[in-house]
């Protein structure tokens, strides 16, 4: 797959591999147009490989079939109220109108097919024109085998800290299955044989076989785009731009295991680089609370170094610094393993379900731990003082440990002592022990449970509301017994913390961008043959996080219109 092609001239040359880059593959290959791709890594998805893979899509084929037609106004009011300042009309309007289009293509005309997302509702449910499900698809699981030796070379494995000995579990029947292993015969079967499955897999072929998630998403577009003829090459870098007098851009010059050599681009040239999360220079000047750059977690591949928005700059473009905040924020933990290294967790499972809170150093909650991930770890990057180290503790009791995880610890039948000696999980005989032990005000937090308990118990939340709407009941657990989904008392000992500290899935500060993602310049003139896609595009949702797939969602849909609309432009036009 890496062997240099006789003819270095394309029609469109996408430098990456995540949603944004191939989704403009698969659609200007299937427009006619002749594509290469080209990426850093020695494999292709970037962090899309490493995601659950969710695209908000409102309007799409899904939803129609269930009988939800909703005007294009419902999810355009939401995103006016939760973008406030940083609403762009034309690009929402382009997002809403296009979504709708791109799930019927790839569901219809590629090997990437969808699950819906009937009962995942918008995260602020409070919020006028917020959806209650049917806005989002997820891609249906498949395997690896079906997609080809080819597809296995170039894909990136699934993150192992998210996942259970390397095997990947899907949002819905098949997470809730896992949760309920121990509660439920059925859950227990389907468990049992997924693990066997893994397993034989891991025996013959040296990795999971069944795809889900971002890994089923990557392998999906993969197989669409080697289908259409694109050519695909990893190990090689984009190091600059080429233009011609008029200052267009005319192809890329490149560094692979060949050498290095220019290609030409005949319609145009398309970013899709994965953003600048591991850019510590950059994130020492954007990211708030990092002083060094350095005191930040991405859980975005080592690869992500900003090439995309270096490149953009360099013929004109302009990084927006306009968002309302220039990273995807994530509430992470770090994993030490004992062979030194270390991995990062993403908390995107624990904080929502009933029987646990998060908590910052004087022992009181600061948040709606049922929100989105963004919305957690903003809360702490804001609201711890200034001076403190930016941290925050999830606190459970000994019931919630037996069923539900905490983090990468894993509920029964996994043990827990590893998890203790590790020092990943505290645990405490009281509540007073355990705020002493992680440097928690005992009494800042044997008041907060104190007064979160009685709510619990009645089902009520008075402090933030956790449990009065759709997304934060369906971030709990349905097999609770107590009033609401989600919330239980923290009341039966030992006690237990794990430290949370601010990550990200990438970035929300890219390249300024039309609403047909072409990077302007600082007249806000566009740079002839340049687009960009993905996360190197300035967020649509302005740095906000209105819903779950508001990364993957965009970077599908504007990719797709940017390859549509190339494999119908000539060269004199573009």
């Amino acid at each position: 797959m890496t062997d240099m092609n006789d003819d270095t001239t394309y029609d469109v040359v996408v430098v990456g591999s995540g949603a944004g880059g191939l989704s403009t593959a698969v659609a200007a290959a299937e427009g006619g147009a002749s594509v290469l791709v080209v990426e850093k890594a020695d494999v292709c998805g970037g962090a899309t490989a490493w995601s659950g893979g969710w695209m908000w899509a409102p309007r799409n084929m899904f939803a129609h079939a269930d009988g939800i037609r909703e005007d294009r106004s419902l999810p355009r009011t939401y995103l006016e109220n939760r973008l406030g300042e940083n609403f762009d009309g034309a690009k929402v309007d382009a997002l809403l109108d296009g979504a709708p289009e791109m799930v019927e293509f790839f569901e219809t005309r590629t090997a990437l097919q969808f699950t819906p997302g009937a009962k995942i509702a918008d995260i602020h449910g409070d919020t006028p024109g917020a959806g209650t499900g049917h806005r989002s698809v997820g891609p249906k699981p498949v395997s690896l085998r079906k997609l080809g030796p080819d597809v296995a070379r170039l894909l990136r494995r699934q993150l192992y800290e998210t996942s259970f000995l390397g095997m990947g579990i899907m949002a819905g029947p098949d997470l809730q299955a896992f949760l309920h292993s121990t509660r439920s015969f059925k859950a227990f079967v389907h468990c049992g044989v997924r693990v066997t499955k893994h397993l034989i897999d891991l025996a013959l072929h040296q990795r999971g076989q069944q795809l889900v998630n971002g890994t089923a998403l990557v392998g999906r577009l993969l197989r669409s785009a080697l289908d259409r003829g694109v050519e695909i090459r990893v190990s090689t870098s984009a190091t600059a731009l080429t233009t011609d007098d008029s200052g267009a851009v005319t192809g890329v010059r490149l560094a692979g295991p060949e050498g290095a050599y220019t290609v030409t681009a005949r319609r145009g040239v398309v970013l899709a680089t994965g953003g600048f999360a591991h850019d510590i220079d950059r994130r020492r000047a954007l990211f708030p609370r990092t002083p060094t750059g350095r005191e930040h977690w991405t859980l975005t591949p080592s690869t992500t170094t900003g090439d995309g928005i270096t490149l953009g700059e360099s013929v004109g473009g302009r990084l927006d610094r306009s968002v309302a905040s220039p990273v995807a924020y994530c509430p992470v933990s770090v994993v030490k393993y004992r062979n030194g290294k270390e991995g990062v967790f993403p908390h995107i499972l624990d904080r929502g379900k009933p029987g646990v809170i998060g908590v910052l150093a004087n022992g009181k909650r600061f948040v709606n731990e049922g929100l989105g991930y963004h919305d957690y770890t903003l809360a702490m990057v804001q609201q711890v003082p200034e001076g403190e180290e930016v941290c925050s503790w999830l606190i459970a009791d000994q019931e919630y440990i037996k069923y539900l995880p905490l983090g990468f610890a894993k509920p029964l039948p996994i043990p827990i002592w590893p998890y203790l000696r590790s020092g990943y999980l505290t645990r405490g005989a009281t509540l007073r022990e355990l705020a002493e032990k992680i440097g928690v005000d005992p009494v800042g937090l044997e008041q907060t449970v104190e007064a979160f308990n009685v709510g619990a118990r009645a089902g009520v939340d008075a402090e933030f509301g956790r449990g009065a709407t759709p997304f934060t009941i369906g971030s709990g657990d349905y097999a609770n017994p107590w009033p609401n989904a989600a919330l239980a008392p923290l009341q039966k000992g030992p006690f237990y913390a794990v430290k949370v500290l601010p990550g990200s899935f990438g970035t929300f500060a890219g390249l300024v961008t039309d609403a047909e993602s072409r990077v302007l310049n600082s007249a806000d003139e566009p740079v002839p043959g340049l687009f960009a896609v993905g996360v190197d595009q300035s967020s649509v949702m302005g740095g906000h996080y209105p819903s779950g797939g508001i990364n993957l969602g965009p970077a599908m849909t504007f990719g797709f219109l940017t390859g549509r609309r190339l494999a119908s432009t000539t060269g004199e036009n573009r």
